[in-house]
C-alpha cells in the first residue's frame, strides 16, 4: 500500500506523472526528496479570528510539527472549518456536520499516513472524530484546553456557567448594565475553552476515556507550558500510529464507547456529550443503547466537583489528578483492556494516576457529589424516542412535578412573549419550547435553557421545569428536559401541547407525560400542520441539512454519513 507522498495521487491517467508533479510542487515549498521517505502527518489547523477557544492553535501546531520531526515524520498542516459557539449563526450544531464532512474529505483527499486533530470549542472535536471515524486513518486528538478562571469582587468566575448565572441576576435587576460590562472583561480571561464542565470539557474528557488522546491531555489549561509539551508528544505519537497502522476503529470499539459514556455520567457532563458520541459511534456502525446509558446513570456516581454540577473549575480538576485519577476511581466500571493511541491500554493510563493529598475535586465513591449519575434518559408520551435530563444540575424538589404548560411555538415567539409583564405564568408552571429541534430551528440551538420570565426572576424564582426539543449548553443548569424526540417540527407529540395542559415530570420513573386523553390527542394530531419552510431551504447546505439530518436519538448526523447509510433522516 502506498504511503507518504506516494499516497492518494491526483488522477491524471499517469501515476508517474502525478508523482513527478507532486514532487515539483513539494520543491516549490522548499522541501527535499527526503520527504518522500517519511511518514506524512497531517495537522488540522482550526485557528480562526472568530474562534477565541482556538487562540492557542498556532502555538500548538508549531509544537506538533516539532514532535513529528523529532520522531522522523513529515508534518503538513492544513485548514478546516472552525466553529465557535458564540460566533456561529444560526447555531454551531447546524455547522457541526459541515465541519465533519470537511475534515473527512480533506483527510481522505490529501496524502497523509496519520492525522493530528486539534479542536476545542464544543462541536469541533465531535466533528473531527466523526470525520476521522469515517476515513478510519490513524488519528490522535489534541484538545486546545480550558481557559483559566476569572475573578470579580473576590469571587472566582468561569465561562459560561457564571455567564448564565450573572445574566440571570441582571435580568432580575440585581446587577446593573455597568457591572455586566465589567463582567465581560473577567468571565473569559484567557484563550481556551470554557473552564467549567461544559460541553467542550465534557467532550475532551470523553475523548481521553475512549483512548483517542494522550493521558492528561483533556484538562491541561490552554495557556500552560504543559499544553505545548502535550502537543509535541501528540506529534510524536502520531508518527508511531502511522507506523503501527492502528486506526480509530481499533480504538473506538463498543467497549470503549461504553467507557466514554460511563465517564460522561461520572463527571456530571454535558447532555451534548450523548448526542455527539452517538453520532461518532454511528459512523463506525455502533449503536448507542439509550436504555443502557440510563442504566449506567443508576450505577455511576457523580465524582467530579465542577460547575455546573459542583463548585470548582477545570484547572482545579487538572491539578487534582485529572482523568487518570478519575478513571482510577471508577476502574471497576470500565473495560480497562481497551486500546488507546499510546499503543497501550486504558489500564496503562490509569497506572499514571497521581495521588494528590487533600484534594476534594475528584471524589471517592464514599464522598460522591451525587448518586445515580449526572444524566437520565426519559420516556413517556411526550418523548417516545427519548429525552434527557441533567439530574446533577437540577433542583431536587422539582424532580417530581406536575404543572400547567405555558407554550412557546419557537424562538421568535419566546423572545416576543417571555418577558411580557402580561404573560400568564407562575413558578409552578412548565415552560414549553417547541420547533427548536434539529429541523425546526434549524440546527437544534442551545435554547433549552429557557430564561426564567423576567417578572418571576424579579420575584426571586431561580428555577422552573422547562422542556423542549432543543439542546442546552453543558455550562447551563436547572430542571430542564431536553432533546425531546421526535421533535415537534416532524410531528412529534411536543407539537400537540397547548397552553393550559397539564404536564408531569417524574424523574425517578424516567417519564415526561402530557396529561391529555388519547381521543383529544388524536384530534389534535389530525389538525396538526408542520411549520412553514425555512427561508433558503430550497438550496445549498440548508437543503442538504434539512433533507439528511437525523433526530437527537441518532446523534443529529446526516443519514447518508452513518455506517452503511442505513439510518433515515427524521
Amino acid at each position: 500500500m502506498a504511503t507518504g507522498l506516494r499516497k492518494g495521487l491526483a488522477t491524471y491517467g499517469d501515476a508517474g506523472f502525478s508523482l513527478f508533479l507532486r514532487r515539483a510542487f513539494l520543491k516549490a515549498m522548499g522541501y527535499t526528496d527526503a520527504a518522500l521517505d517519511r511518514p506524512i502527518i497531517g495537522i488540522t489547523d482550526t485557528f480562526s479570528d472568530f474562534n477565541p477557544c482556538h487562540g492557542n492553535v498556532p502555538d500548538l501546531i508549531v509544537a506538533v510539527k516539532r514532535g513529528v520531526l523529532l520522531a522522523g515524520g513529515m508534518p503538513m498542516a492544513f485548514p478546516t472549518v472552525s466553529i465557535h459557539e458564540s460566533f456561529s449563526h444560526p447555531t454551531s450544531m447546524f455547522l457541526r456536520n459541515l465541519m465533519a464532512l470537511d475534515t473527512e474529505e480533506m483527510v481522505r483527499a490529501q496524502p497523509m499516513d496519520a492525522v493530528v486533530l486539534i479542536g476545542g470549542c464544543d462541536k469541533t472535536l465531535p466533528a473531527q472524530l466523526m470525520g476521522a471515524a469515517s476515513v478510519n486513518l490513524p488519528a490522535i486528538v489534541l484538545p486546545t484546553g480550558p481557559m483559566l478562571v476569572g475573578h470579580h469582587k473576590g469571587e472566582v468566575l468561569g465561562a459560561c456557567t457564571d455567564c448564565r448565572r450573572l445574566w440571570a441576576e441582571y435580568r432580575a435587576g440585581r446587577i446593573d448594565e455597568a457591572e455586566t460590562d465589567l463582567l465581560t472583561d473577567r468571565l473569559a480571561p484567557t484563550k481556551g475553552t470554557c473552564m467549567v464542565m461544559g460541553t467542550a470539557s465534557t467532550i475532551a474528557c470523553m475523548v481521553e476515556a475512549i483512548g483517542m488522546c494522550l493521558p492528561g491531555a483533556a484538562s491541561i489549561p490552554a495557556t500552560h507550558a504543559d499544553r505545548i509539551r502535550a502537543a509535541e508528544a501528540s506529534g510524536a505519537a502520531a508518527v508511531a500510529l502511522a507506523k503501527s497502522g492502528r486506526k480509530p476503529s481499533d480504538i473506538m470499539t463498543k467497549a470503549a464507547f461504553r467507557n466514554a459514556l460511563t465517564v460522561l455520567q461520572a463527571i456530571g457532563g454535558s447532555t451534548n456529550g450523548l448526542i455527539h458520541f452517538t453520532a461518532i459511534a454511528g459512523r463506525l456502525g455502533i449503536d448507542i443503547d439509550m436504555a443502557e446509558f440510563d442504566r449506567l446513570g443508576l450505577e455511576v456516581p457523580v465524582l467530579v466537583d465542577l460547575k455546573p454540577s459542583g463548585d470548582h473549575y477545570m484547572e482545579h480538576f487538572h491539578w487534582a489528578g485529572a482523568m487518570p485519577k478519575l478513571l482510577k476511581e471508577i476502574a471497576d466500571l470500565l473495560d480497562t483492556s481497551a486500546l488507546t493511541v499510546t499503543g497501550g491500554t486504558l489500564a496503562d493510563n490509569i497506572a499514571l494516576a497521581e495521588d494528590v493529598p487533600g484534594q476534594t475535586v475528584i471524589r471517592t465513591r464514599a464522598t460522591a457529589i451525587a448518586e445515580g449519575g449526572g444524566l437520565a434518559v426519559l420516556g413517556g408520551n411526550l418523548a417516545p424516542d427519548g429525552a434527557l435530563l441533567k439530574r446533577s444540575a437540577a433542583t431536587p424538589a422539582l424532580m417530581q412535578h406536575e404543572g400547567r404548560a405555558v407554550v412557546f411555538d419557537g424562538l421568535e415567539d419566546m423572545a416576543a412573549r417571555l418577558d411580557d409583564p402580561e404573560l400568564d405564568v407562575t413558578a409552578d408552571d412548565v415552560l414549553v419550547l417547541r420547533n427548536a429541534g434539529p429541523k425546526g430551528a434549524p440546527g437544534m440551538p442551545e435554547a433549552g435553557y429557557i430564561p426564567i420570565p423576567r417578572k418571576l426572576a424579579r420575584a426571586g424564582v431561580k428555577d422552573m421545569v422547562r422542556i423542549s426539543d432543543a439542546r442546552m449548553s453543558g455550562t447551563a443548569f436547572g430542571t430542564i428536559v431536553l432533546h425531546i424526540a421526535p421533535e415537534a417540527a416532524v410531528g412529534g407529540p411536543l407539537g400537540l401541547v397547548k397552553t393550559g395542559d397539564r404536564i408531569r415530570l417524574d424523574a425517578a420513573a424516567r417519564r415526561i407525560d402530557l396529561l391529555v386523553d388519547g381521543a383529544e390527542l388524536a384530534a389534535r394530531r389530525t389538525a396538526w400542520t408542520p411549520p412553514p419552510a425555512h427561508p433558503g431551504a430550497e438550496r445549498g447546505y440548508l437543503r442538504l441539512y434539512l433533507d439528511q439530518v437525523t433526530q437527537a436519538d441518532q446523534g443529529c448526523d446526516f443519514a447518508f454519513c452513518r455506517a452503511g447509510g442505513a439510518s433515515t433522516a427524521g
